[in-house]
């Protein structure tokens, strides 16, 4: 339940940011393919900088302990 109500947090905040945020998923190496009706996205970039921000927030929880 924790998990399903962070997700739901995460997504509200993601939301509320709107156009703030815009440059997520929109960052150099994040691939974008589209041709005819077939659209294909691939956010490396946006996930590795998630990954790293996450990774280091955990970090810090796990030094406060």
């Amino acid at each position: 339940m924790l998990i399903g109500a962070l997700m739901i947090l995460a997504g509200l905040i993601l939301w509320l940011a709107g156009d703030r945020l815009r440059f997520l998923g929109h960052l150099p190496g994040d691939i974008r393919y589209e041709r005819g009706n077939t659209r294909v996205y691939i956010p490396i970039t946006t996930m590795l900088l998630l990954s790293l921000l996450l990774s280091a927030i955990m970090w810090i929880v796990q030094r406060l302990k």
